[in-house]
């Protein structure tokens, strides 16, 4: 995907940013190390790399949910101490509520900020239309496959109009061909709204077919080791043909200089980075 256009105030700063645990014995492990750098609004950005990288600590630090050891995240020039209300997370596995109905989850953050009813339904019915879940609606989400409930949990995020997307491996642990689905319609998604999107992905296929940018970070204590832009694809197409993307000379390039960094990283010739 080709990146956007510029603007004024970048959406995310990362400013030195580092992070320590301590472990239940009581030592000291530093995860992420240093980290800097800028994202601006509308980008799409994929993050790889080794196994306990840092990948998810950076993920939750922008979410609010961790605060940095040392250093400083900023979006939109606030400094994050808390989650909020423009960042929708959507994590590998469902979360939705069991015993709401899909259309009663996808509605619950209008009704958090106590939105009317009737708007409620409106919105819910357009990203569930959005996702093709308009037909599962009054279901409960124990009756759909696990594909199905990924998608109405990017339906719930959305229709809370969150200006961040942060998405934790969500088609992980999805099967091929559903996988290859919900690709297509996160970029469909992605492409009319152009919210910002930060992914974690084990894929080096799907860091390539989906970013506009590919953060390749070190094992840890992790860093964004390389920042590669991603520049594939007409934005401007109105299909979208994940198969021809894969076709295209400069996919391959990417693929291999992504998984190549990605075994440097790793400090080995070989690795079980995925390339499906």
């Amino acid at each position: 995907m080709s990146a956007p256009t510029d603007t004024t105030i970048p959406r995310l700063v990362l400013d030195a940013v580092s992070q320590t645990y301590t472990t239940d014995a009581g030592d000291k492990v530093l995860a992420l190390r240093d980290t800097s750098t800028v994202v601006e609004p509308g980008e799409f950005v994929c993050i790889v790399g080794p196994s306990g990288c840092g990948k998810s600590t950076l993920l939750k630090m922008i979410a609010g949910f961790l605060e940095p050891t040392t250093g400083h995240v900023l979006l939109d020039d606030e400094e994050v101490t808390q989650p909020g209300p423009d960042r929708g997370v959507v994590f590998q596995h469902a979360n939705l509520y069991p015993w709401m109905t899909v259309r009663e989850n996808v509605e619950l953050a209008g009704k958090f900020r106590k939105v009317p009813r009737e708007e409620r339904r409106t919105t819910a019915e357009h990203y569930l239309d959005m996702v093709n879940l308009s037909d599962f609606a009054d279901q409960r989400p124990y009756e759909l496959s696990g594909g199905m409930q990924q998608r109405a949990q990017i339906a719930r995020v959305l229709a809370g109009s969150p200006e961040i997307l942060l998405m934790d491996e969500p088609f992980g642990a999805l099967d091929a061909l559903t996988r290859e689905t919900m690709q297509e319609e996160l970029l469909r998604i992605w492409r009319r709204d152009r919210k910002t999107v930060f992914f974690i992905t084990h894929s080096v296929d799907e860091a390539v077919l989906l970013g506009t940018r590919v953060w390749v970070m070190s094992a840890r204590p992790g860093r964004i080791l390389e920042d590669i832009p991603v520049q594939i694809g007409d934005p401007s197409a109105e299909s979208l043909d994940l198969g021809d993307l894969r076709g295209e000379k400069r996919f391959h390039e990417l693929r291999e200089h992504i998984a190549d960094a990605i075994y440097a990283a790793q400090g080995a010739t070989t690795s079980n980075a995925s390339t499906d």
